[in-house]
């Protein structure tokens, strides 16, 4: 399996997953031509894209999924609910690539299993992903303002997981956001900041070492890429976890293309 966050941010993310017969992409929250610019930067071609699977319809997760499936002829995945808050955003879209998912539903695309799961987020029906090849899993877990026993069941035995490390909390509420903005991020249906998403990944590795913890979806008003790693190392090491023994700890990139992963 192959894992590429294409790009990841309050500024729009996408994440590239491929086996050896299927490539899909989850959320598609730039313009297309960003999206297409990526991923041939990691020589891929997008007219090869099986599907998009949707997180959920806020525009930094959805911006270019409507173009990417007019122009490539691409599936779009999403449930019910996602579809009809979505829908008007992304424009007119082929019926055969209007595909309605449930909710904890397990979608097969060639040898991919797309497995999806609630996630607490202020959205109509927000989900997260673990995509499974063989024995093989990677998670993605961006936009929830709590981490739950949900979503630390679906994704903790994932080899490579891309969780959200939103904001610092101090950064957030002494910054310019206004309060109700504020305390929308902090309750239990915002974001996960740099000490939640620590405290999620020392439940993780416990449970399995030897994990690719990508820390993403970082707020670029509320925190730093190098304080958001920071944070979650101190915890980590103050938890016995050894960031080289027991862990592999990256950042991903807002403006391009991070780690090309391979499992």
């Amino acid at each position: 399996m192959i894992f590429c966050s294409l790009y990841s941010g309050s500024s729009g993310n996408s994440m590239f997953v491929s086996s050896d017969k299927a490539k899909i992409l989850i959320d598609a929250g730039l313009p297309g031509k960003k999206i297409d610019e990526a991923l041939k930067s990691i020589k891929q071609d997008p007219k090869d894209l099986d599907g998009i699977f949707v997180t959920h319809e806020h525009s930094d997760h959805i911006k270019g999924v409507g173009v990417l499936s007019r122009k490539y002829d691409i599936p779009i995945y999403a449930n019910s609910g996602t579809w009809t808050e979505m829908e008007s955003s992304i424009g007119k879209i082929k019926e055969h690539n209007i595909k309605i998912i449930d909710k904890r539903s397990i979608t097969e695309i060639k040898d991919l299993d797309v497995k999806a799961f609630n996630i607490p987020h202020d959205s109509i029906s927000p989900m997260g992903y673990t995509v499974i090849n063989k024995n093989k899993q990677i998670s993605v877990a961006t936009d929830l303002g709590t981490f739950t026993r949900e979503i630390y069941d679906n994704i903790k035995d994932s080899e490579v997981i891309l969780l959200e490390s939103n904001h610092d909390v101090s950064m957030l509420k002494y910054g310019p956001y206004p309060y109700n903005l504020k305390r929308r991020i902090l309750s239990e249906i915002g974001h996960l900041s740099n000490d939640d998403c620590a405290v999620a990944i020392v439940d993780l590795v416990k449970n399995s070492l030897n994990k690719r913890v990508i820390l993403g979806h970082l707020s670029n008003t509320n925190n730093q890429p190098d304080l958001a790693y920071q944070t979650v190392l101190n915890v980590l090491r103050e938890n016995g976890i050894d960031e080289k023994r027991d862990i592999r700890l990256t950042m991903a990139n807002r403006h391009q293309p991070s780690e090309y992963i391979e499992i």
